[in-house]
């Protein structure tokens, strides 16, 4: 990495000639592979924008100028060349650089980023700051095709056409296929449009034809109407020239030195712009290109093979998932799926081979996806729709309105509830109980194990109104440990008991009974009686049981996996303090009222005292004093 080891800011690049820069472009390819083959991590969408970051860093001045990167994983080439190269072997890892951008990180990070389709809305807020500071940078905004799928781009697109200020948003297109218009007429056109020359004589013909008396502005608007007809035929954005964007492209995204000449002539433009690039997900590494949603999020893998080097024992909440939608579609036709965007993700992949028809896919649009089901529901349908907590904040108003409101029956399953680990605070699911058990008509569940989550879907989709079910990323707790009743299908606010105590219970949340159960027997050990209580309901509570714990026991604490605000631990002590019980002390052990940042779920738990050691330690302590 003969270019790369002299890069150690932007300005570095500059010093290059253009002719190096394919090669800068390989080097930063290997580094990423590299690392990410120990680290895993989003490495298709990485590899594809590589090309593009060089050019704009070349061309653009950061950090005086702004670049606001619209899904934070196409941005691993810019950690690496604005400073972060020498610490990117800490990708994702605890205490390491994050997998997003991040700008308590680095200056060069004007905007932190971890769900799409924000980057036009966030980078037209920093133009017009610009404007009114009277200041004189240039501000970017680099977007993914798939973020136009979202609402929020059309809504920046539409404000920010209307500013009539300097603005470029890139559109990095690895999906769309427009491929005719790329090559020579494209790149003659390109040049012609966006040269001073041509805007400069257009803008001085438009003048003098609106100075002839009477048909000189009927002459400058037959002139304007001419080359936008001209344009809709050869070039596809008609759309984005309707919004008030002069527009450049398709181009390729992989030709370096044809991205940099463009780039300088657009960043002299005094208006908004958008450079519609073509580039290939997993460029440069073979695996990623012929699979590339395999890598969009990957664990560690094998550079060989493509390989990764994780071997799973146990099954996923998802792979369970996966198998009971399946199934039950099968007995059920009036059972439908939707996913924003993932597909692969949230275990729907098999459900859509299987059931085409049946399968939508919405794009990145949670928005929709919850409103789209309510209109599948009011006809009588079983929508199922599969969103990771983390996004489904998007869609907090549409849960209310168009679902709650009306009691539709729509299940929601919430993947990756919970901690999630590596991709940190925009990707955790620990807000969940907190936005949605308020909300009424909703029932809100979360199981411990397989059999549970199995019997759980099929409740939801055979009462009246909607459901949701947190589905925690991570495998299956195994059986052993849980109490040898035969399962029995649950029933409406129904929680299992799974031990009885005399000194105090664990009402336990999930996947967390697993560590409820380890903490009973190892205080049994020391001479301690804790009984635990599988909540399963967090909406509703199971009164009945609770109520009947306070009357054997003087303590109780609830464990989850969400933060401690608003979560189950405060459902139990609002029924407490509602049924008058105050004779009974609550020890709540959940995640802090923080964004948690990014890391291995082991280190992430030890640092907030929510280890099994520490559970057991925190519980004795509660129990003793």
């Amino acid at each position: 990495m003969e270019l790369l080891k002299n890069i150690n800011i932007p300005a570095d690049i500059k010093k290059l000639e253009l002719k190096d820069l394919p090669v800068l472009a390989q080097e930063v390819r290997e580094k990423i592979i590299e690392v990410l083959s120990r680290n895993g991590g989003h490495l298709a969408s990485s590899l594809g924008v590589v090309d593009l970051t060089i050019a704009l860093l070349y061309i653009f001045d950061l950090p005086k100028d702004k670049i606001v990167w619209d899904v934070g994983h196409q941005a691993y080439a810019h950690k690496i060349l604005t400073g972060r190269k020498d610490q990117f072997h800490t990708l994702r890892t605890f205490g390491g650089i994050s997998g997003f951008p991040k700008p308590e990180e680095s200056e060069y990070d004007a905007f932190a980023v971890g769900h799409s389709s924000t980057s036009i809305s966030a980078a037209l807020g920093m133009a017009k700051a610009r404007d009114l500071k009277g200041e004189d940078n240039k501000v970017v905004a680099v977007l993914g095709d798939g973020a136009l799928t979202g609402g929020l781009a059309y809504e920046g697109f539409n404000n920010a056409g209307r500013i009539e200020k300097k603005f470029l948003v890139v559109l990095n297109d690895n999906e769309m296929s427009i491929s005719p218009n790329v090559g020579a007429i494209s790149v003659y056109l390109n040049k012609i449009i966006s040269s001073n020359l041509y805007n400069r004589v257009k803008k001085d013909i438009e003048l003098i034809l609106d100075k002839i008396p009477s048909i000189g502005h009927n002459l400058a608007k037959a002139a304007m109407r001419l080359e936008e007809s001209v344009k809709s035929f050869l070039v596809p954005g008609i759309l984005f020239e309707e919004l008030g964007f002069t527009y450049f492209g398709p181009v390729d995204g992989h030709n370096i030195e044809a991205l940099v000449d463009l780039l300088k002539s657009i960043r002299t433009l005094e208006k908004p712009a958008i450079l519609h690039v073509l580039t290939k997900k997993g460029k440069g590494y073979s695996f990623a290109e012929q699979h590339p949603e395999n890598y969009h999020g990957t664990q560690a893998f094998n550079i060989e093979n493509g390989e990764t080097n994780v071997s799973k024992t146990n099954k996923s909440f998802t792979a369970v998932f996966s198998e009971k939608v399946v199934e039950l579609a099968e007995k059920d036709k009036n059972i439908v799926a939707i996913t924003a965007a993932m597909s692969h993700g949230t275990g729907l992949e098999a459900f859509r081979k299987r059931y085409p028809e049946r399968f939508f896919d919405v794009g990145i649009a949670e928005q929709h996806a919850v409103t789209f089901a309510g209109g599948l529901a009011s006809q009588g349908l079983k929508p199922i729709v599969a969103i990771y907590s983390t996004f489904l904040q998007r869609a907090y108003d549409q849960v209310v309105h168009d679902i709650a409101l009306q009691k539709l029956n729509v299940s929601l399953v919430l993947d990756r509830a919970g901690i999630v680990g590596e991709d940190g605070p925009t990707h955790h699911g620990l807000f969940d109980i907190a936005y949605l058990r308020h909300i009424p008509n909703l029932v809100l569940m979360q199981p411990k194990d397989e059999m549970e989550f199995k019997s759980m879907l099929d409740f939801s989709l055979n009462i009246k109104g909607p459901t949701a079910i947190r589905c925690p990323r991570g495998d299956v707790p195994a059986k052993e440990g849980f109490n040898a009743k035969p399962f029995q299908k649950i029933e409406l606010g129904k929680s299992e008991l799974l031990k009885e105590g005399k000194d105090a219970y664990i009402l336990a949340l999930g996947s967390m009974c697993a560590d409820a159960n380890k903490t009973s027997a190892e205080l049994e050990a020391r001479g301690f009686s804790v009984g635990v209580l599988n909540i399963r309901f967090i909406k509703p509570l199971d009164v009945v049981a609770i109520k009947s714990i306070c009357f054997s026991v003087k303590k109780i604490i609830t464990l989850e996996d969400h933060i401690i605000t608003a979560g189950v631990g405060s459902a139990v002590l609002e029924l407490l303090n509602q049924e008058k019980i105050k004779e009974v002390s609550v020890l709540q052990l959940g995640w802090p009222e923080a964004f948690i940042e990014h890391g291995d779920t082991d280190s992430l738990k030890k640092k907030h005292k929510l280890s099994l050691e520490d559970i057991i330690e925190r519980t004795e302590d509660f129990i003793k004093n």
